[in-house]
C-alpha cells in the first residue's frame, strides 16, 4: 500500500494532510485523549473558558506547566520534518492541523492552517490585543495585557469558544480542493474539526490514513490504511515518493 499511496500523492496535484496529536507523540507530546492521555492525568475543566475566568488562580499554574513548560520543550520529528519535504515536491499543498503545538511551523511547514488556535501568541480577554508568546514572562501568576491590564489568555481554543473563522475557511477551502487528504495520528471524534475528511471524501479526493490504531475513518471513508507510527511510515511513503519525482 506504501507504493499506491507514494504513485496518488505524486500524481495527485494537490494533497492535503490532517494531522492530530498522533503526529507529535513522538516528539514527546501525550494525547489529550485515551487512557494514556493527559485528561487521564489532570482534570479538562481548566481549559473551559469560563472556569479560566473565573478561577484564573487555580487553572493558570496547570495550563502553564501543561502547555508551556512541557510541551512547549517539544521538537519536531521525522513526520514533521517529511512533510516540510513533500511540500518542497510541490506535493503538499496545505496542512490543516488539530495541533497547537507548533511543530508543523517550526519543522519549516509554510502553509497551515491550525484549526484549534497555537500556542505561541496570547489574547487580552478584555481589549482583544495579541501578545506573542517571546514577548511574555511566564510565572505562576497568569499574564495580563501591556496595552489594558486585562487578563492574556493562550491563543488556542478553550472548551466553550468557537474555530477562528479564517482558519476555518481556509481548511474548508483546502479541503474541497485537494485530490488526495492525508490522516495522520488522528482518531476523527473531536467535532468540527473530524468532519472535514468526511467532506473531502464527498468531494472525490483520496483519503491516506497513517495512524498506529483504526479511527473513526478506518473502515468508513480510508481508502488506503498505512498502519504504523507517524514517523516509520511517513519515512517510507517520502522514500516511495521520492523515486517517482
Amino acid at each position: 500500500m506504501i507504493k499506491e499511496s507514494a504513485k496518488l500523492i505524486a500524481n495527485s496535484g494537490y494533497t492535503t494532510a490532517f494531522t492530530g496529536a498522533g503526529v507529535s507523540v513522538e516528539s514527546g507530546i501525550p494525547p489529550f485523549r485515551g487512557k494514556d492521555g493527559l485528561w487521564s492525568k489532570y482534570d479538562s475543566n481548566i481549559l473551559d473558558l469560563q472556569t479560566y475566568l473565573r478561577h484564573t488562580d487555580e487553572s493558570w499554574p496547570t495550563i502553564k506547566e501543561l502547555f508551556f513548560d512541557f510541551i512547549g520543550k517539544a521538537k519536531p520529528n521525522t513526520a514533521h520534518i517529511e512533510l516540510v519535504n513533500l511540500e518542497k515536491l510541490g506535493l503538499l499543498k496545505s496542512i490543516i492541523t488539530q495541533n497547537i503545538d507548533n511543530l508543523h511551523q517550526e519543522a519549516g511547514s509554510t502553509n497551515v492552517f491550525e484549526f484549534h488556535g497555537n500556542t505561541q501568541q496570547f489574547i487580552c480577554t478584555d481589549c482583544g490585543e495579541i501578545e506573542k508568546l517571546k514577548n511574555i514572562t511566564l510565572t505562576n501568576q497568569a499574564p495580563k495585557c501591556k496595552k489594558c491590564d486585562g487578563l492574556l489568555k493562550p491563543d488556542f481554543i478553550f472548551f466553550g469558544e468557537g474555530i477562528p473563522l479564517k482558519e476555518y475557511d481556509n481548511s474548508i477551502e483546502a479541503t474541497r480542493d485537494c485530490k488526495v487528504m492525508l490522516i495522520i495520528g488522528t482518531t476523527g471524534e473531536i467535532i468540527p474539526a473530524s468532519t472535514l475528511p468526511y467532506m473531502a471524501k464527498e468531494m472525490g479526493a483520496v483519503i491516506i490514513e497513517i495512524n498506529t490504531e483504526k479511527s473513526a475513518y478506518t473502515d468508513t471513508i480510508t481508502d488506503y490504511f498505512l498502519q504504523g507510527k507517524a514517523t516509520e511510515i511517513m519515512k517510507e511513503l517520502m522514500d516511495e515518493v521520492r523515486k517517482l519525482k
